[in-house]
């Protein structure tokens, strides 16, 4: 016989606990199981009383049967739930309270069999000496070999009380057995559930019942007639004392709404005044973001101009525009030679651009620093400049050469050396002024007539090299009066 659980069907492997039941055991478990039930204390079953009506006997016998059986239905077994008579075997098997001991084979082979004499006292009868003879006879194979099933095998003995004990389990209680392990363990975690709330519902009616009894020993306390009545006296001021305070709290309450409205009207104008306040704070926001932009690009653009300003102040166009060093002997201004050595012949042409570019520089450095010469006027003319004189017989020197071998060449040359002398007098006053000004400016070389230094500028009746010299010593006193001209020092 296999069992399944009752609740999810699953096939169970009973404990060895319960396969091996002892009756004793089997009593101490129903005895420690609950009542029945009182609905089901009324439940008697009725198949023996069908059974008795159903017989062909007389009414009368089957009265003296039914009288004479109480006893044992008084030791039939507790009425079975609906459920549980599903699980009743057919045959109705003997209660466990009714079994037998089954003895071993070894331990019946072990029992000494009884004397002859002894059992038997009395004399026998020939009748009776047969009969003994006849049971003494041993049986037939066959007929030995006939088990007596009148009598339960161990284990169908073992099954019947497991299903018994199953069935008063499902008729004591509310849940069908058998269990499996899981569904146990769901069944006790149920239980231990309803069991916590029946604690808190019990502690909660005990401590309902401690108020019902200090209730009822404080109404147990008798207090007098007067003290009753001054009990009552105070809770009534108590009570007027109470209504004046609601009284107030509401005028007080009335109060706070009026006083809550003006404050809530003062908000949302606050609110108001708040939002225009940040609208006009983010416009103030984008023009001073704007206005912070077009500064910085203004600043910008005024240190660009400022840097333009101080590279173009720290720059000396009189110095690019006219370039004054020497190559070798000569002096030279834009790279142009001024002077001759008979070793190295240089052209006219460029000795005359030469005095062209330097009598530009005299005249440019007159103009800035605002000087008019005395008795002569420059005319820069390049590589054909020529010095007029203002008084007198306003003559006009022309300062520029030829190389041509004529009459004409020594007249011309004449011309060329009064221009050089009266350039020469031009450079000395401008000396001179410029020392007036500034008596720390020093020059290496002293004018005087047609000499500079030690040299004279005319080109006839002297020596080449001393022209030259003469020449590089002019270019060397404009250099210095044009430094102190674009430094600043003429204030």
């Amino acid at each position: 016989m296999s069992y399944v659980c009752q609740q999810c069907k699953e096939p169970l492997q009973l404990d060895a606990s319960l396969v091996d039941l002892a009756p004793s055991a089997y009593d101490m478990i129903v005895a420690s199981l609950p009542s029945v039930p009182a609905s089901r204390a009324h439940y008697v079953t009725d198949s023996e009383s069908e059974k008795i009506a159903q017989l062909p006997s007389p009414s009368a016998s089957k009265a003296a049967w039914q009288q004479a059986t109480p006893s044992e239905n008084s030791r039939a077994s507790p009425p079975l739930s609906t459920r549980a008579q599903g699980k009743q075997p057919q045959r109705n098997f003997p209660a466990p309270n009714e079994s037998f001991v089954l003895l071993q084979e070894s331990m019946i082979r072990s029992i000494p069999s009884p004397v002859p004499g002894a059992a038997m006292p009395k004399k026998t009868s020939p009748s009776n000496q047969k009969n003994l003879q006849a049971k003494n006879t041993p049986l037939p194979t066959h007929q030995q070999s006939e088990p007596d099933h009148s009598n339960p095998t161990p284990i169908s003995h073992h099954l019947r009380s497991t299903m018994r004990l199953f069935n008063v389990l499902s008729t004591r209680s509310d849940i069908d057995h058998p269990l499996c392990a899981e569904c146990t363990q769901i069944l006790l975690s149920s239980l231990q559930r309803q069991l916590d709330e029946t604690k808190k519902e019990r502690d909660g009616y005990i401590a309902f019942e401690k108020e019902v009894r200090k209730e009822r020993e404080r109404e147990s306390l008798d207090l007098s007639r007067q003290d009753a009545e001054k009990k009552i006296e105070r809770l009534k001021s108590d009570e007027r004392n109470a209504i004046e305070q609601l009284r107030l709290a509401d005028r007080e309450r009335e109060q706070l709404d009026e006083e809550l409205k003006l404050l809530e009207a003062e908000e949302k104008a606050l609110e108001e005044e708040e939002a225009e306040f940040w609208r006009l704070h983010n416009e103030h926001l984008l023009v001073l973001a704007e206005q912070a932009s077009r500064l910085a690009s203004l600043r910008a653009a005024y240190a660009a101009d400022y840097a333009t300003l101080e590279k173009l102040e720290r720059t000396n166009v009189y110095n690019d525009a006219f370039c004054i060093g020497h190559d070798g002997v000569f002096g030279t201004i834009n790279g142009l030679r001024l002077g001759r050595v008979p070793g190295v012949p240089v052209e006219w042409p460029e000795i005359n651009a030469a005095w062209g570019q330097t009598l530009l520089l005299l005249h440019t450095i007159a103009r800035k620093l605002d000087y008019t010469f005395e008795n002569y006027r420059l005319i820069p003319m390049g590589s054909f400049s020529r010095i007029e004189r203002t008084v007198g017989d306003k003559a006009t020197y022309e300062l520029y050469g030829s190389g041509d071998l004529h009459l004409g060449r020594l007249l011309h040359n004449r011309r060329f050396d009064f221009a050089m002398v009266a350039f020469l007098e031009c450079l000395k006053q401008l000396i001179d002024s410029v020392k007036s000004q500034d008596p720390t400016v020093e020059f290496p070389h002293q004018i005087a007539k047609d000499k500079i230094g030690e040299a004279s500028v005319k080109l006839q009746f002297s020596q080449e090299e001393a022209w030259t010299r003469a020449l590089r010593h002019v270019l060397l006193a404009l250099k210095i009066v044009l430094k102190w001209t674009t430094n600043g020092g003429n204030g």
